[in-house]
C-alpha cells in the first residue's frame, strides 16, 4: 500500500497562486487566441442590411424570379425529349445585369462532357461485369447532351447566346435594370439515358416486357441563382454536387403516350381529359380518405395496361405556383394510390406510383411514409405548403423535385424482401419527401454546401423515421459517425467543403451534419431549445436562399446559447471526440498532515503555527480505506468552533448531510473536440446517478480537468457517455475501474471453448 497523501486547503490555494507567478516571470512568446470557444467572426461574413447579424434576411435582402411555360413531348419510340419555353426573368435585385446564365446539366453526359476525363479510372474488367465492360469499353459514349435549336427574343429574333459546358450564356441586347423583366424563349431536344446503364439523377428504366418508366428531370434549361452578394451561381455540374435555383411559377404541358399515368409538379389542370370517370372517382374518394391509402389505379389493371402499346397521344397541363425546379414521371406500368394527410387543417395529397415490381413493399409502406414524413417534418419546420407529395419507384434511383421524387426498393421477383430492403425503402422514400422542405423551401445552394440540404433533411429524417419506427436503424445517430471520424485522416474533409472534392460523401455530407444535429438536440440544446431555434431558421428562410452563417447565427439568436465552438469544431475541422477518465483520487478529512506535506508548505513559506488548529486537510485514501488514527469530523476544532456559532437547525442539517467520501475525478481529452462530459456515477448500493458537464468545463483547459464529488455513499465505478451520446472514437479509457475489452482471439477462444 502506498503512503497517504495529506493535502491541506489553503497549500491547495496558495500553490495555484505561486505557480501563476511563476509562469509570468518566465515571459513565454505571445499568441493568437486559439481557444476553442473563441467566436467565429473569422470565419462568417460580415452581417449587412441583406443579411443580418441574428440570421434573419435583412431589409435589403432580394431575390430573383424566374417564370417558365412549357410544352414538353416524350417520345417513347425514340426515347427523347422535345421541349420549348419561354422564359421571364425578374430582375429583383439592385443591380444592372449584362447577361443571364443558365444550367444545362445533360450536357454532363454530351459525347464532349469533360465529366468522364476528369474521373480517375483503372482497367476492372474482372470485377465491373460485361455490362459495365461492354459500356466503357466496347460500346460508343452515350450522347445525351441537350440539342438548342434556337435561343430567341420574345419577338423571334435570334438571341445572343455561348455555351461553356454546363453553362450557357444569354447575352442581354442591353444591361437589365433593376425591377425591369426579360422574356425570351429556347427550344431543344435530347437522347433519354437509361438509368441502369448511363446513370444519371433522371431517365428511363426498360422492363423485361419492354415497356418502360420514365423518371425525369434536369430536362430543360433552367436559370441560375442571381445573388446581389455573391453573384452568379454558374459552378459547372460534374455530376454530383447538386442545384442552386431560383423560384417561379410554371404552367407546364406534357404529351405522352395515351395509356401512360402521369404525375408532375404542380395542380393537374385538365382531369377530364386525361383521367376516365372511374379514375376521377377514386382520386375523391382518397381526398377523404385520411386512414388508408386508395387505389385510383390497382394492380390488375396496371398490368393490363401493360400488356398493349396505344399509338396516340395525350397532353397532361399542370400548373405550379413558387417552386424552384420542376419534374415527372411517365408509364403505363404504374399502380396509382393515395390518402389525404391532415396537416394543421389542410389536406395535402400523399401519393404514390409503382409497377407491380414493387410490390407488396410499396403498396404497404410508401403512401403512408409519405404521409408519416409531411406530418412530422412540418411540426419541426412550417406546415407543408403545397397540396400534393408523390413517390415515384424506380429501381435505382433516390432523388428529390418540388412535390415529386424517385426512389428505390424493390423486392425480388418472387415478392419476398429483407429486412434491410424494406429499411432502405423507409428512408430514401423519407428522405426525398423530406427534401421538398430542404431545399426545395429552404432553398440553399446545394452546388456550394452540400451539407445544408443534405445533412439537414437527413437530421429531420432521422426524427421522422423514429417516429414510423421507434425502432428503426437511422444510420444518423452520433454512434454512426464514429469510424468515419476516427478513421485515416487523410480521407477525411470538414463539412464546410465543397461537396465536389471531398473524399467520403455520404458521411460527410449526410451523416455527420445530421448525427451533430440530432447530438446538438439531444445532448447539448435540450429539444425545447433546439426545436424553437431550428423552427425559426425554417420559416426565415422558407422560399428565400440562406447560407451557413444564416444557419448558425439564427441557432444562436434564437436559443441565447453560444455554439460557436460547436460549430466551429464540427463543421469546420475534422477534429474528433475522445474523453476520458485518467485518474480517480479518493479523499477524506484530517487534521494531522504528513511530513511530507509540512515540507512542501515551508518550501512555500507557509508558517503552519498561524493555522494550527484551524486547517482542515485532506487525505488520498487507497482503494477506500481510512486510516485507523483517521479522526471524525466531530474531532475537528476548527469544524466545532464553526459548527458551535450555527443555529440548532444548521447544527443539525450538517450532522445529518455532511459527506463521508470525497473524490477528485481527472477527466482527460486526447481527442481535439471539446464536447459536455456526460457521467454516470454508480455507488455501492447499485444507484446510479448522472451528472452532465457543460462543453464550456473544458473552456481553461483543453487538455486536462477534474471535479470532486462529495458523497455519503461510496463511488465503486464512473462511466462516460454511456449511452454513445457524442460520438466518442474510443470508449476504452471511458470507465473507472477501467472495463477489461476482450479482443477478437479471446472471444473466439471463449466460444470455442463453450
Amino acid at each position: 500500500m502506498r503512503k497517504h497523501t495529506y493535502l491541506f486547503l489553503t497549500f491547495l490555494f496558495l500553490f495555484s497562486g505561486v505557480f501563476a507567478q511563476q509562469q509570468n516571470q518566465e515571459k513565454p512568446q505571445g499568441h493568437t487566441d486559439q481557444n476553442k470557444f473563441r467566436q467565429m467572426k473569422d470565419l462568417l461574413a460580415t452581417p449587412n442590411e441583406t443579411r443580418t447579424a441574428s440570421g434573419a434576411p435583412g431589409h435589403a435582402y432580394t431575390q430573383q424570379q424566374v417564370d417558365y411555360v412549357m410544352n414538353i413531348r416524350l417520345d417513347e419510340n425514340t426515347n427523347q425529349i422535345f421541349g420549348d419555353e419561354k422564359i421571364t426573368y425578374h430582375n429583383n435585385s439592385k443591380d444592372h445585369l449584362e447577361y443571364l446564365w443558365i444550367q444545362l446539366d445533360q450536357n454532363m453526359r454530351a459525347k464532349d462532357s469533360k465529366t468522364p476525363d476528369a474521373n480517375p479510372e483503372s482497367f476492372n474488367a474482372p470485377f465491373n461485369g460485361p455490362t459495365m465492360f461492354t459500356k466503357n469499353n466496347l460500346k460508343e459514349r452515350f450522347d445525351g447532351g441537350f440539342n438548342i435549336d434556337y435561343v430567341k427574343n420574345d419577338d423571334g429574333s435570334p438571341l445572343s447566346h455561348s455555351i461553356n459546358r454546363t453553362m450557357m450564356r444569354i447575352n442581354l441586347p442591353k444591361p437589365l435594370a433593376p425591377g425591369a423583366i426579360f422574356k425570351f424563349g429556347i427550344k431543344w431536344h435530347y437522347n433519354i439515358n437509361d438509368i441502369n446503364v448511363d446513370g444519371g439523377r433522371s431517365g428511363l428504366e426498360t422492363f423485361p416486357d419492354g415497356n418502360n418508366n420514365y423518371t425525369i428531370a434536369q430536362f430543360f434549361p433552367r436559370l441560375c441563382v442571381y445573388d446581389n452578394v455573391e453573384g452568379w451561381q454558374n459552378m459547372q455540374f460534374w455530376g454530383r454536387s447538386e442545384f442552386a435555383l431560383e423560384f417561379g411559377n410554371y404552367d407546364v404541358k406534357i404529351t405522352v403516350p395515351a395509356d401512360h399515368i402521369l404525375e408532375a409538379t404542380g395542380e393537374l389542370q385538365n382531369p377530364k381529359d386525361v383521367l376516365s370517370k372511374e379514375h376521377q372517382k377514386r382520386l375523391k374518394l382518397a381526398e377523404q380518405s385520411f386512414k388508408d391509402p386508395v387505389f385510383i389505379v390497382t394492380e390488375a389493371e396496371s398490368v393490363e395496361a401493360g400488356k398493349s402499346r396505344s399509338t396516340k397521344e395525350k397532353t397532361w397541363h399542370f400548373k405550379a405556383e413558387k417552386v424552384r425546379d420542376y419534374a415527372f414521371a411517365s408509364s403505363r406500368k404504374y399502380i396509382w394510390d393515395a390518402m389525404a394527410v391532415n396537416i394543421n387543417g389542410k389536406t395535402v395529397m400523399a401519393i404514390s406510383l409503382y409497377p407491380k415490381e414493387g410490390n407488396p413493399l410499396w403498396e404497404e409502406h410508401s403512401t403512408r411514409v409519405v404521409a408519416n414524413t409531411l406530418e412530422e417534418y412540418s411540426k419541426l419546420t412550417f406546415d407543408y405548403p403545397y397540396s400534393k407529395a408523390v413517390s415515384v419507384h424506380s429501381e435505382r434511383q433516390g432523388m428529390e423535385y418540388p412535390m415529386i421524387c424517385f426512389n428505390y426498393g424493390r423486392p425480388d421477383p418472387d415478392g419476398s424482401y429483407s429486412e434491410r430492403l424494406k429499411r432502405g425503402m423507409i428512408g430514401v422514400i423519407t428522405h426525398e419527401v423530406g427534401h421538398n422542405f430542404f431545399p426545395m423551401i429552404v432553398n440553399s445552394d446545394e452546388r456550394q454546401w452540400t451539407w445544408m440540404d443534405e445533412g439537414l433533411n437527413s437530421f429531420v429524417e432521422t426524427l421522422a423515421e423514429l417516429d414510423y419506427d421507434p425502432n428503426f436503424i437511422t444510420g444518423n445517430l452520433p454512434k454512426d459517425i464514429v469510424d468515419y471520424m476516427g478513421g485515416d485522416q487523410s480521407y477525411l474533409s470538414p463539412i464546410m467543403s465543397h461537396g465536389d472534392y471531398v473524399y467520403q460523401f455520404g458521411p460527410n455530407a449526410y451523416t455527420k451534419p445530421a448525427a451533430g444535429l440530432y447530438m446538438l438536440r439531444q445532448t447539448i440544446m435540450g429539444p425545447e431549445l433546439f426545436d424553437y431555434a431550428f423552427r425559426t431558421y425554417s420559416q426565415r428562410w422558407m422560399f428565400k436562399h440562406p447560407t451557413p452563417a444564416d444557419f448558425f447565427r439564427t441557432m444562436e439568436d434564437a436559443s441565447a446559447m453560444d455554439l460557436d465552438w460547436f460549430w466551429r469544431g464540427w463543421f469546420y475541422t475534422t477534429d474528433y471526440t475522445d474523453i476520458g477518465i485518467k485518474e480517480v483520487k479518493q479523499f477524506y478529512l484530517t487534521d494531522k498532515p504528513t511530513e511530507e506535506a509540512v515540507e512542501t508548505a515551508k518550501k512555500y513559506n507557509m508558517n503552519l503555527d498561524d493555522f494550527k488548529n484551524r486547517l482542515v486537510y485532506y487525505a488520498e485514501a487507497e482503494n477506500g480505506d481510512i486510516p485507523q488514527d483517521a479522526k471524525s469530523v466531530s474531532d475537528f476544532k476548527f469544524l466545532t468552533d464553526y459548527i458551535a456559532s450555527l443555529p440548532e437547525t444548521e447544527k443539525t442539517r450538517l450532522k445529518t448531510e455532511t459527506p463521508k467520501y470525497f473524490y477528485e475525478v481527472v477527466f482527460e481529452k486526447p481527442g481535439g473536440l471539446v464536447m459536455p462530459i456526460i457521467l454516470d456515477v454508480t455507488y455501492e448500493d447499485g444507484t446510479t446517478e448522472r451528472k452532465t458537464y457543460p462543453a464550456q468545463i473544458w473552456r481553461y483547459n483543453d487538455k486536462e480537468v477534474s471535479k470532486v464529488f462529495k458523497t455519503n455513499k461510496r463511488i465503486t465505478g464512473l462511466a462516460i457517455d454511456p449511452d454513445l451520446e457524442t460520438a466518442d472514437v474510443d470508449t476504452s479509457n471511458n470507465s473507472w475501474p477501467k472495463k477489461i475489452e476482450e479482443n477478437k482471439f479471446d472471444t473466439f477462444k471463449s466460444k470455442v471453448n463453450n
